[in-house]
């Protein structure tokens, strides 16, 4: 359903709910009021149809059938077309999900067309039902009621925002491989908050700009400062926000190329003890093949070799290979491979 709630408006009351869009257009013409459409991604033929009764800029409407528009504000003529970015946090996927709202207020009209869940603007339309004093004061009350609501919003997307910030800082000394990934993916987000924040702050102060050039109300002008004042303290957060990512991110860099030096110091020491083990090995088989070849030589089956007769040959055998064992001991111990 396309048309959420079609409303006329007399004195700040209800006065009629018509069934159409062309019962509403009908009525507003007799009998005059306030209608307020509240419209779900409609069709280009429903926007046709409003842009027409109400004569809408046909740029604003071009924009209201392709969406995706950033934040602004937009006067053509009497009307005001507001593009806002509402926002709120889903706990179960611990995710920001992004709307987009467009807003058209003319002397006797609000428009409101969604092309997400929220803002809640059937909260909107009860209290202000509930104040009647307020929608007497026209289309602008309803714009206001709508700002501040989509300023309340981002409150809970604040804390959920803060609250994966926490859990990330608590993660960055637990040697999670997957904080790196979390980061960029909450900074993303962040970004995004960014973006559909910090333009409420010029639609507001344009907004105050054209208080005396439009008479707006005194009470709706104190209230419309107040949305100024909460929407400055969520961007102020948002961009709190970015500093406390890059500032996590720069320490996770630091923390990993820490490990990684680690690491690798630690192959290093074991290359170098490994290393020493080789030498020592090779040490002590350099220092036993001396003995062993004299040995082997003299331990062949040959009837004609040199000093075999030889009285002292056995006792200069045994003294080569000793001989032999500690030059070459102490060659070794010299250059500290033993």
């Amino acid at each position: 359903m396309t048309v959420v709630d079609n409303v006329i408006y007399v004195d700040g009351a209800r006065a009629a709910s018509p069934p159409t869009l062309e019962a509403t257009f009908g009525l507003l013409r007799e009998h005059g009021g306030m209608a307020w459409l509240g419209l779900y991604r409609p069709d280009a033929a429903e926007v046709r149809a409003v842009a027409q009764e109400f004569d809408l800029h046909e740029l604003a409407e071009e924009d209201t059938n392709k969406a995706h528009q950033r934040p602004k504000l937009e006067r053509y003529g009497h009307t005001l077309f507001t593009v806002l970015r509402p926002a709120r946090y889903v706990d179960s996927t611990e995710k920001v999900e992004f709307g987009e709202l467009h807003v058209f207020t003319g002397p006797s009209f609000v428009v409101t067309v969604r092309h997400a869940e929220s803002p809640d603007l059937g909260e909107v339309r009860r209290r202000l039902e509930r104040e009647p004093h307020m929608l007497r004061l026209g289309p602008e009350a309803v714009l206001y009621a709508i700002l501040d609501q989509v300023v309340d919003e981002y409150a809970p997307v604040a804390a959920g925002l803060e609250n994966d910030i926490d859990e990330i800082e608590d993660e960055l000394f637990s040697s999670d491989p997957t904080v790196s990934r979390r980061i960029y993916e909450l900074s993303r987000e962040v970004i995004a908050f960014q973006r559909a924040t910090h333009p409420l702050l010029p639609i507001l102060e344009n907004l105050e700009q054209g208080f005396d050039r439009y008479g707006v109300d005194i009470e709706l002008q104190h209230k419309l400062r107040d949305v100024h004042d909460h929407a400055l303290r969520i961007v102020e957060r948002a961009d709190s926000f970015r500093a406390l990512l890059q500032n996590a991110l720069l320490v996770n860099a630091t923390l990993v190329a820490q490990q990684q030096n680690d690491e690798t110091r630690r192959l290093t020491e074991a290359s170098y003890l490994q290393s020493e083990q080789v030498k020592r090995i090779s040490s002590w088989a350099a220092i036993l093949f001396a003995p062993t070849l004299i040995g082997t030589i003299y331990g062949m089956n040959f009837r004609h070799m040199p000093e075999l007769a030889w009285v002292l040959g056995y006792p200069l055998a045994l003294l080569g290979m000793v001989v032999m064992g500690v030059v070459l001991y102490l060659v070794f111990k010299r250059h500290r491979w033993l």
